[in-house]
């Protein structure tokens, strides 16, 4: 049976702390995503792009910057999210900054618990994205998705799923982490996250990091990669708003890919802060896509 994968623009920098991850989409639709998919023999519709609320840049108020549009995206990722997985599509919800996660992920929450199965989800990223209104530096709400889908956010932000954490804490695998807040540090500690970060990956590789991460996933798995493209070194991804050097090379980041598609269990993916108006010639936006592509099965030799 042909996948079926369903494009979903969310084109918002409501959580993030600079502009411009609003043009995501459009940088990935400029990259040719529906194309290079369809190649791989994958069934793809593009929906276009949601509509949501401008982002006001305003300053943080108890905490939190821009809570009424956070909520407003998310709930219009979650609405798509939920409808592409209700028709039995492959979700590829296109950023936008990682507060939009809140809404895609609780959405797949929702569908696997019908459906009885397991949820796995990797955090592909730089950042572990676990502050609060109460720890977080700055207020933007990019920095606090995990933190929401654990069901420690705001109530605007928590119990979408229908459960108050969207994720237990032994759902979650974080990859490629090499910047974490002081406070961010206490509660992975508190809340016993498994965290891959760049040390791991430096002493171990990232072939054993993956089987680790992916070890007890099986046919009962359904599969959430949630990519952060900071995620990549920013000499390879320069186009994105919170860059953090010494992070996985390309060629790192594609065996990360081709090994989570040797599951055969992915059901479901996010690619988020991609920044164009940071980017290089559109440089950062092609490599997404053909890491997706790696993703969604695409290898040199027939394995």
């Amino acid at each position: 049976m042909t996948t079926s994968v369903q494009l979903i623009g969310a084109p918002t920098d409501v959580g993030a702390s600079v502009r411009g991850a609003g043009m995501g989409p459009d940088a990935l639709r400029v990259a040719d995503i529906a194309g290079v998919l369809s190649r791989l023999g994958l069934q793809v519709n593009d929906t276009g792009n949601l509509a949501g609320p401008a982002t006001p840049w305003h300053a943080p108020a108890n905490g939190l910057r821009h809570l009424d549009e956070v909520v407003a995206w998310n709930r219009a990722v979650y609405d798509a999210v939920d409808a592409a997985l209700g028709a039995g599509h492959v979700p590829l919800m296109m950023g936008g900054d990682h507060c939009l996660a809140i809404g895609s992920i609780s959405a797949v929450a929702w569908h696997v618990r019908q459906r009885k199965q397991k949820l796995r989800v990797l955090w592909l990223d730089a950042h572990t994205d676990v502050n609060t209104d109460s720890t977080s530096p700055s207020g933007n709400i990019h920095g606090m998705p995990v933190a929401c889908l654990l069901g420690h956010g705001p109530a605007a932000l928590t119990g979408w799923s229908g459960e108050r954490a969207a994720l237990t804490h032994d759902a979650i695998r974080f990859i490629g982490i090499r910047s974490v807040d002081a406070d961010e540090k206490q509660a992975i500690r508190e809340r016993g996250l498994s965290v891959f970060d760049m040390r791991h990956i430096d002493e171990y590789g990232m072939r054993t990091t993956l089987t680790e991460a992916l070890q007890d996933v099986d046919e009962d798995t359904h599969l959430h990669v949630s990519f952060d493209l900071d995620c990549l070194d920013p000499d390879y991804a320069p186009g994105v708003g919170t860059g953090v050097r010494g992070g996985p090379t390309y060629r790192e980041m594609q065996l990360c890919m081709e090994m989570i598609a040797d599951t055969g269990r992915l059901g479901s993916l996010d690619v988020v802060e991609l920044n164009p108006a940071l980017d290089v010639r559109n440089r950062t936006a092609e490599i997404a896509v053909e890491l997706i592509e790696s993703l969604f099965g695409k290898s040199t030799l027939v394995r």
